[in-house]
C-alpha cells in the first residue's frame, strides 16, 4: 500500500542577515524579550502591504519562528498570506530595511512592500 506524502510549510525561513539584524537592533534597546512582529495589512498599490514591529508580547494565537535566538511573529490573519515567505536584511543604496519573499503574492509592486493574491 502506498502512502500519501504530505508537505507542510515552514511558516517563515529568515536568513542569517535578519537573525543578525534583529540581534543587533535587540541589544541596541538592551531588552531580550523583543520579537520582530511581520504582518500584513490592507492598502499599498498592490491591495496588501507588509510591516515590521517590534513587540513585547506574544498573542496566544502567534506563530513564533525562533532562529538561532532570535524570535520572529506572524499573527493569525497574516499567516495564510506569508506562510512560506522568506525574511531577509538588506542593505543598499535604497538604504537597509527587512525585505520579504512571497510565494503567496501573485503581483508585486515595484518597491516590494506591497503585493496581491
Amino acid at each position: 500500500m502506498t502512502s500519501a506524502v504530505s508537505f507542510v510549510p515552514q511558516a517563515l525561513l529568515v536568513t542569517p542577515a535578519a537573525v543578525a539584524k534583529l540581534k543587533a537592533l535587540i541589544s541596541e534597546e538592551q531588552n531580550p524579550s523583543l520579537v520582530l512582529r511581520v504582518y500584513v495589512t490592507g492598502g499599498g498599490c498592490s491591495g496588501f502591504q507588509y510591516g515590521f514591529d517590534f513587540a513585547e508580547a506574544i498573542q496566544e494565537d502567534d506563530t513564533v519562528v525562533e532562529e538561532q535566538g532570535a524570535r520572529f511573529v506572524l499573527d493569525a490573519l497574516s499567516y495564510p498570506y506569508l506562510v512560506g515567505s522568506t525574511l531577509d536584511y538588506l542593505e543598499g543604496l535604497e538604504g537597509s530595511r527587512f525585505t520579504l519573499t512571497n510565494p503567496n503574492a501573485s503581483t508585486t509592486c515595484g518597491c516590494g512592500s506591497s503585493f496581491s493574491i
